[in-house]
């Protein structure tokens, strides 16, 4: 199997995680919980399977969030919502989102949900803390919170692998949201916005940049096109391994994306995570 039917797949599984930040329901979800405002629920709702964790670990997890942006929410959240009551309403909102958003994602959820945990259960844990979190909540017996689970997990072992690469190739997270904001895909604006830098935070990362050769004049030169070319391409190299498990994977895909369309809707785009519309 080619490595980019992970990318394929990331463009479908994305859309349908995403409801739980972007939805109504989910916002609501999140507040009858008792968590204060966006930031303390996405914060609280994303990290609740890790457990009342502190926002150093927050921080390093989700990687690309101002620091002070974490710690306004983080540990706070615990002591207005228990992450076992959070996820108690995670998955329900999730669901109610999916079914208001694709009518017909029942009969999706019925044939695509049994598949997409044999995925997640092919999958290696090894150095992906949100991923093993997730994965080792119980699946819902509702095939759409099923849904939703595996496709959050799927996603988490995408990103867990993705911000070992950026790592690895010294990238902070906030020098990673300048390098993609430096590639045209999303403005600046949109991450001061979403991960909480300001400007000077923002100007001494591309000055940082600049003396690596990656950008010049706020854009990215050839070397910093090629870097980040490299860690696309072994992102989905190790987001591929878990549907090989699977027998007909590019079926799975070919479900999944008339309700990955619909999810989509909830999304703003641009968006930070860079993620374009389903084709």
């Amino acid at each position: 199997m080619d490595a980019t039917f992970a990318r394929d797949m990331w463009k479908v599984i994305e859309p349908l995680h995403a409801v739980t930040y972007f939805a109504e329901e989910c916002r609501a979800a999140n507040a009858e919980a008792g968590l204060k405002g966006f930031w303390m629920g996405y914060f609280g709702s994303r990290g609740a399977p890790l457990g009342a964790v502190s926002a150093g670990t927050i921080q390093a997890t989700f990687f690309g969030f101002h620091p002070a942006r974490v710690r306004r929410a983080i540990p706070d959240a615990w002591k207005f919502a228990s992450p076992e009551s959070i996820l108690r309403g995670r998955s329900d909102a999730a669901a109610r989102a999916l079914r208001r958003t694709f009518p017909g994602i029942e009969d999706v959820a019925l044939k695509a949900a049994p598949l997409l945990e044999e995925a997640v259960m092919a999958a290696d844990a090894s150095g992906r803390p949100l991923f093993a979190a997730n994965r080792d909540l119980p699946v819902p017996e509702d095939p759409v919170e099923a849904l939703w689970q595996t496709t959050t997990s799927l996603r988490e072992h995408r990103g867990d692998g993705h911000v070992a690469l950026l790592t690895a190739e010294g990238l902070s997270g906030l020098e990673a949201n300048v390098l993609v904001s430096a590639l045209g895909t999303v403005p600046p604006e949109r991450f001061y916005e979403s991960r909480g830098w300001s400007p000077e935070d923002w100007s001494e990362a591309t000055e940082s940049l600049a003396r690596r050769g990656l950008v010049d004049r706020g854009e990215a030169t050839a070397a910093g096109r090629d870097l980040k070319t490299r860690i696309e391409q072994r992102t989905d190299e190790l987001a591929a391994a878990p549907y090989q498990a699977l027998t007909d994977p590019r079926s799975l895909y070919e479900s999944l994306l008339p309700a990955a369309r619909a999810a989509a809707n909830e999304m703003p785009f641009p968006n930070p995570i860079g993620l374009p519309r389903p084709a």
